[in-house]
């Protein structure tokens, strides 16, 4: 795009603006300027001038827009600095993203890397860290360096680092021996460096959720991690606890101020000793005694841009404004001291600070109003044209027109696919058109040169006669988006999520249900085990070697009531009787499976062909950038599309992780075909949404799109019914008036089922009539575990999104006491920017109540409405498209909004009694919020000065680590999947999967699926070994219990050597070198693997003898190894009603060795025997 800003300067006034950059005559004012020009024309200022360009604007949405026109233009990412989230509450914990995204950008402009800045008003007013404090806090940690850890330790602290046993979220670091892992706000992933001595032997990035390494790295960038560092205050923290104390001390004089003064003494007393108090923007002024703003970060020979200098005005009013409030409430409530109220310049401030660089106001409309006088007045001629989208035929009536005048026309266009099949459908038009998709000229009058890039809207520019059309804002992957790191799905095995706690429920194969107390040292033959201690009903307790823990597996049952689960006796049969129950309804559902599974492999389908160019145009014209999950689901739905047999596939993905889009692109797919689609979806208010997604979807594609639901009047409904019977619908979206007896489609090709679990079993037997040879696609939002899904393989197709969208923008969290007063001063904050708000109530009886007083709160012009799930669906989806027609301001309702529907300018969350939810379910409400490009809140909120009870404690931290680290979530999503398997099995099965416990029924379910299908489960036999060796996991090598007991399970559970060297690498990574006593019992594991292997079921030692019990029992084999020379007068063998064979070692034989060869000789012995 370089030629085009080239091009513009040679119009007269924008020549005129570089002279006066250049030679001085700013500020100047330039009039005529839409949103799209604006980015035009201070691009080719700077690049004329060669200065780096700071745009500065009022609001977010505009600061993003102006982002990628800005890339576009100058081909370089553009350095994005948002306004500051100020946390002034001692009690509330808050979530760092928006903070940590602005410390990146900060970062950036100190080192002078930003040739084009895109700034909100208010992000250049907040007072923030000095530049050179900055500078000093980041560190960069090379391989080769010397570092002292401890001191590095202490740095990290001070730059605002919390430490803890183990990284999983921005902003943590952990210490274990020699390595050090830390999470740095520029990072897509942790990085682990590994210390030899004082100097960095190897580093790496590790996966946050396997605690792996994924790749090496030479050298890391670690930024501070908060904008407000008490610890590199003056004097440290002991110097800024003396500032308070003393301004304390001045306070207490006056009756006004005591409240302050005792606030001031006790965070003065928190800092001497180490321990920082919450909401510390209250001291930045303490801390940062000489104010620093973000004016102070810009390059000192910046060219500043005001786009719409009256906007940026209101904005800092408004933001000073604001401030001002709730400094005053602080006041009021002595959180805050008069001295330190500062947080902002003012207007007047910002502006002499800027008067100090070239400012150029560009405006719209010529205005009285500037916040600079300016210098000079200068108007440019220019139109804009809005994006033509994708139709094509407005895009030809206008290129037409130009070329019959003798303008030159520059054609942007997304993508080289697009921008070939739009040069071809120029040409079949009649209009020549040149394809240079580097850009490396401009067109010629009465030219057309089409080339890669996009704009928010298209110009025209009369004095050049050059027009510029573009296809819109370009947002596909070719736009430079960082790609993420993709996370590590739930796909491994469940191991990590079972850090068991004492007071756990476990689940021992052989015994049953029981609660874990602990690991346990206990000496045994004068060597020290561990043991896992499990109680059982009636007092009786079982101690577990460490190395069997793999019989032992934690209990997960659906939900949250594990408190009412009853305790097995140890040697009852009650256990026995449960496990036969739930195998013999596992094996009912296997059968019912796999004869479903089979009548469908026999029905004929109808193989759709493959894609076709429209196909690929219509996925191109998709506005985001598709994540790597949709294209695999994409990818597996049109495989299935493909074949003859009728497709059944499960979509499983959290709201808003585009399930839609998936589905129209096979609607797309079926309609391309000449067949039918529909779409049958469980409320009205979905219908409608997703009618309206379908028709902006299709709306360049001559499809027709209908919609069924109790808004149709009666009329169009006739209509619409004799319409698809005649073949004259593409696709039919409804509730279930879709399953009515009378409705028949010509030629139905697929069946998109959304939310299935809400349908009835009426329901359910129509759809089974409908779909009985067409395609089905069903969505589900509650996820489903990976590993039911392997249960079940072969039987029932699942596909499923894990990763959410890349633009969604993080939602900024607090976590408080419910306080009304903060309450309405969010809820009037959201409504003062014309948005909607959700306030989530859980209780039918005194919801209205609370909507009242909301009511009696904000005044009686805000419109509040209220939902729950006891009202009628009629009641509830009026309710519902009244918020989406922004007819109402307010919804309060129950948890109904969990399955809810997408609603984007409702961008504030209130949930009162969040500690009584679990973290899957506040995560999965939170996500209902923060899908537009304003910033979003969410309030969670527990009651007032009540005494938790232990377990809504313990949520409550988790909620507020999850909070503020993203942490802990891994667990939360077990609940939900859960419920997930839950709705998938239906709820007879759920009440046998809570009686073993879901990995135990997993085993059932997974053995009767392969006994139905005749392929017999191999009866593996177990080996328990019991050996006076020293194996075990010594505390210095791996201080935390629960990552202790982790490795115990996963050694247990190696099977191979492969598993073995796996595991042992990750320890050396994590741990670093592995004591003796550990390898040991890597030993012990692979020896029980290879016993088990030739049929021993037990080995015992007793002094120096070992004994062997035998599961299977095979003479000859036997009397082969006794005979061997090197056994005489060794072996015994007694066959009883167990068979045994006794081994006596030699002195100072090592037991491993001597057990693993026994076992060795046994295998060898019973294999030629096995296959004659």
């Amino acid at each position: 795009m370089e030629q085009f800003l080239k091009q513009l300067h040679t119009i007269p006034e924008v020549a005129e603006l570089v002279r006066r950059v250049e030679e001085g005559g700013c500020p100047v004012a330039v009039t005529g300027l839409q949103p799209v020009h604006r980015s035009c024309v201070g691009a080719a200022v700077a690049l004329a001038a060669e200065r780096p360009a700071v745009f500065v604007c009022g609001d977010e949405r505009e600061a993003q827009q102006l982002r990628g026109d800005l890339q576009t233009l100058l081909g370089a990412e553009p350095v994005v600095l948002l306004g500051r989230e100020w946390q002034l509450r001692p009690g509330a914990i808050a979530s760092r993203d928006w903070e940590r995204s602005r410390l990146a950008a900060l970062y950036a402009l100190s080192r002078g890397e930003a040739p084009v800045t895109v700034a909100t008003a208010d992000a250049l007013c907040a007072r923030t860290l000095p530049p050179k404090l900055l500078h000093s806090l980041a560190l960069t940690l090379e391989v080769g360096a010397r570092a002292d850890l401890n001191e590095l330790a202490d740095r990290l602290v001070s730059a605002g680092y919390t430490r803890c046993q183990q990284v999983e979220g921005v902003g943590q670091f952990a210490l274990r021996g020699g390595i050090l892992d830390v999470f740095s706000p520029l990072m897509d992933q942790p990085v682990r460096c590994e210390f030899f001595d004082d100097e960095i032997d190897s580093m790496g990035a590790f996966d946050p959720g396997t605690q792996r390494r994924t790749k090496n790295v030479t050298s890391a960038q670690i930024l501070p991690a908060a904008e407000v560092l008490p610890h590199c205050a003056p004097g440290g923290l002991t110097g800024l606890g003396e500032r308070l104390e003393a301004l304390a001390e001045k306070l207490a004089k006056k009756p006004k101020t005591e409240k302050t003064a005792q606030q001031l003494r006790q965070d003065a007393e928190h800092f001497r000793t180490g321990a920082v108090p919450g909401g510390l923007d209250r001291y930045l002024a303490a801390v940062y005694p000489e104010v620093c703003t973000g004016v102070d970060y810009l390059p000192k020979d910046a060219v500043v841009f005001l786009c719409e200098s009256g906007r940026v005005d209101e904005r800092v009013k408004g933001t000073l404004l604001q401030l001002k409030q709730d400094e005053e409430s602080l006041l009021e409530a002595g959180l805050l001291a008069g001295e330190y109220a500062r947080l902002a310049l003012s207007g007047e401030e910002l502006y002499a600070a800027l008067e100090e660089f070239p400012v150029v106001m560009e405006d719209t409309l010529p205005t009285s109003r500037h916040p600079l006088r300016p210098r000079g007045l200068i108007a440019v001629n220019a139109k804009q044209l809005s994006s033509y989208g994708g139709s094509l035929e407005t895009a030809v009536s206008d290129l037409e027109h130009y070329r019959a005048t003798g303008s030159a026309v520059l054609l942007l266009c997304a993508g080289e696919i697009r921008a070939n099949n739009l040069r071809h459908l120029l040409e079949e038009r009649g209009i020549p058109a040149v394809l240079d998709p580097a850009g490396t000229a401009m067109p010629a009058p009465g030219e057309v040169r089409i080339t890669l890039g996009a704009l928010t809207a298209g110009s025209e520019w009369p004095q050049l006669h050059l027009a510029v059309l573009t296809e819109g804002q370009l947002t596909t992957a070719s736009a430079g988006k960082r790609q993420r790191v993709k996370k590590a799905s739930n796909r491994q095995k469940i191991q990590s999520y079972t850090d068991l706690t004492p007071g756990d429920l476990v689940v021992h194969e052989h015994h049953g249900v029981g609660r874990f107390v602990g690991i346990q040292r206990l000496p045994v033959d004068g060597v020290e085990k561990d043991y896992i201690k499990i109680d059982y009903a009636g007092g009786d307790c079982l101690y577990v070697p460490a190395t069997q823990l793999d019989l032992v597996s934690k209990y997960i049952g659906g939900g949250e009531d594990q408190e009412r689960t009853r305790l097995n006796k140890l040697g009852g049969t009650e256990w026995a009787k449960q496990k036969t129950k739930a195998k013999k309804a596992a094996k009912d559902l296997a059968k019912g499976l796999i004869a479903l599974y089979a009548q469908r492999q026999k029905q004929p389908g109808f193989a759709f062909s493959p894609d076709s160019t429209w196909q690929r145009e219509f996925e191109e014209s998709f506005d985001f950038t598709e994540t790597d999950d949709q294209l695999r689901c994409i990818a597996e739905i049109k495989a299935d599309m493909e074949k003859p047999r009728p497709m059944d596939r499960l979509l499983c993905g959290d709201v808003g992780y585009g399930k839609t889009e998936v589905a129209l692109r096979a609607v797309m797919k079926c309609i391309l075909d000449g067949k039918q689609a529909a779409i049958l979806v469980p409320t009205t208010v979905l219908a409608q949404q997703h009618y309206a997604t379908a028709v902006s979807r299709f709306r360049n594609f001559p499809v027709k799109i209908e919609v069924l639901s109790r808004f149709t009047p009666a009329k169009e409904q006739k209509r619409i019914l004799e319409a698809a019977a005649g073949g004259h619908v593409d696709l039919l979206i409804g509730t279930h008036k879709l399953l009515q007896k009378n409705m028949v489609f010509k030629d139905l090709g697929l069946l998109v089922i959304d939310e299935e679990q809400r349908f009835g079993v009426t329901h359910k037997e129509r759809l089974k009539e409908m779909s009985r040879q067409v395609d089905v696609l069903t969505l589900s939002a509650t996820p489903i575990p990976r590993t039911l899904n392997m249960a079940l393989s072969g039987l029932r197709d699942m596909s499923t999104l894990e990763e959410p969208p890349r633009d969604r923008q993080p939602v900024q969290t607090y976590v408080l006491e419910h306080d009304w007063a903060i309450l309405e001063d969010a809820m009037r904050r959201e409504l003062s920017r014309g948005g909607q708000i959700y306030y989530l109530h859980n209780r039918v009886e005194s919801i209205d109540l609370t909507a009242s007083r909301i009511q009696k709160m904000l005044g009686p012009e805000v419109r509040i409405v209220v939902g729950h799930g006891k009202m009628s669906e009629h009641e509830l989806s009026s309710v519902m498209q009244a918020m989406v027609d922004g007819e109402a301001d307010i919804l309060v309702c129950t948890t109904i909004i969990e399955t809810g529907i997408d609603i984007s300018n409702v961008n504030t969350l209130i949930i009162e009694d969040a500690d009584k939810m679990g973290l899957a379910q506040l995560h999965q409400i939170r996500g209902r919020i923060g899908r537009s490009s304003r910033r979003a809140y969410a309030y969670l909120t527990y009651r007032r000065g009540k005494v938790l009870q232990e377990t809504a404690a313990k949520r409550l931290a988790a909620i507020r680590e999850y909070v503020e680290f993203g942490s802990g979530f891994k667990i939360a999503m077990r609940d939900l999947e859960i419920r997930g398997a839950g709705n998938l099995l239906g709820p007879e099965q759920s009440g046998y999967l809570m009686s073993v416990g879901y990995d135990m029924y997993l085993k059932l379910l997974e053995e009767a699926v392969l006994e139905e299908k005749g392929e017999e489960k191999k009866v593996e036999t177990e080996c328990s070994a019991d050996l006076t060796i020293n194996a075990n996991i010594p505390e210095r090598y791996v201080p935390a219990p629960e990552q202790r007991m982790d490795l115990y399970r996963r050694i247990a559970a190696i099977r191979t050597n492969d598993d073995a060297s796996d595991l042992l690498d990750e320890m050396l990574d994590r741990y670093g070198e592995a004591p003796r006593s550990v390898l040991a019992l890597l030993d012990v594991a692979l020896l029980r693997a290879a016993a088990a292997k030739a049929g021993v079921c037990d080995i015992t030692q007793k002094g120096s003898t070992l004994r062997f019990t035998l599961a299977v029992f095979r003479p000859e084999a036997l009397v082969a190894v006794c005979g061997l020379s090197k056994y005489k007068f060794r072996l015994t063998l007694s066959a009883g009603e167990t068979p045994m064979l006794t081994l006596k070692l030699k002195p100072g034989e090592d037991t491993l060795e001597a057990a693993l060869a026994l076992v060795e000789d046994l295998k060898l012995a019973s294999e030629p025997a096995g296959q004659a």
